[in-house]
């Protein structure tokens, strides 16, 4: 159980955002950025993402996948696979970004709630990069706290739109892990690994139909398992005019769904890391909004 006295909460800074960002199409151009890290810094202190040392990645990565990707000895197929080309700021936005899941970790561990603006690489597998994702910083965290065991059962709720492959693969033989992800049925990736449970969602699904997936599918799932840590990856590409979604949650859907997820927490006691994982709305606004609608979801409920 953590500490339960008051703090000034902190987040860090999206490392996501800051070296190297896949295409602009794709992800928020650097003014939209600049207000989304404005209007976090004005709701709680934003940390620097601290830089992930090697060795905690190669307790979930392959070494040799990691030394080729270090060295730049990767091959054209595998840049079309992560979605762009290899430079020196894509090994170390990973780096940034997992160091930040991992720091938030040790938040949540003394304090209930770690917050990381990035994080959610949750296509990334034991030796191989998929779908922006190069390494998986939430595997990598819980990775972390069984070996020093900090948590004996481990929950990590994917509500990003897209299923977690990644994550379903590496701990698939994990028994201490449950996986839930609720995603699109239709969407990347079109071969699906098996999570502890999937909630695959039609095409079109709005804010009714997927909270009533979370209360009547997920929830009795979540309570059962009765984790002692958990993760969430809070999506925002769940929302209807997202580039790379096909789902149609309006802003509100997803403050609903957040309130459930930090209220499922809260009131168990359970220690919970929020990342933000996929959003590529073609509003940025809207998409900012939603952003910093889960952070003010978390701060209501846990504060």
């Amino acid at each position: 159980m953590y500490s339960s006295f008051p703090r000034a909460w902190t987040a860090y800074q999206s490392a996501a955002y800051a070296a190297g960002p896949p295409p602009r199409r794709q992800f928020l151009p650097r003014e939209f950025v600049e207000r989304l890290l404005a209007g976090a810094e004005a709701r709680l202190p934003l940390l620097d993402a601290p830089r992930l040392d090697w060795a905690h990645a190669e307790r979930v990565h392959d070494p040799a996948y990691l030394a080729r990707w270090r060295r730049g000895e990767v091959t054209r197929a595998e840049e079309r696979a992560l979605g762009f080309p290899w430079n020196e700021a894509v090994v170390e936005r990973g780096l940034l970004s997992s160091g930040a899941t991992l720091a938030a970790t040790r938040d949540a561990l003394a304090h209930g709630l770690g917050l990381n603006l990035g994080g959610g690489t949750h296509h990334a597998y034991r030796d191989r990069a998929e779908g922006f994702s190069f390494l998986n910083d939430v595997v990598i965290s819980a990775r972390w706290l069984l070996d020093h065991g900090h948590a004996r059962r481990i929950l990590i709720l994917d509500l990003d739109v897209h299923q977690g492959n990644g994550t379903a693969a590496l701990l698939a033989d994990e028994p201490q892990a449950l996986t839930i992800s609720v995603h699109g049925a239709n969407n990347y990736p079109f071969q699906k690994e098996q999570s502890g449970l999937d909630v695959a969602l039609p095409d079109g699904t709005a804010d009714e139909a997927y909270l009533a997936a979370l209360d009547e599918v997920v929830a009795p799932a979540v309570h059962a398992f009765r984790p002692d840590f958990a993760f969430y990856l809070a999506g925002a590409d769940v929302l209807e005019g997202d580039q790379l979604g096909r789902l149609a949650l309006t802003p509100a859907g997803v403050r609903e769904r957040d309130g459930r997820v930090f209220g499922w927490a809260a009131r168990a006691g359970t220690p919970l890391v929020t990342v933000m994982a996929g959003g590529y709305n073609r509003d940025p606004q809207t998409l900012i909004q939603t952003r910093l609608g889960t952070l003010d979801a978390a701060l209501a409920v846990f504060a």
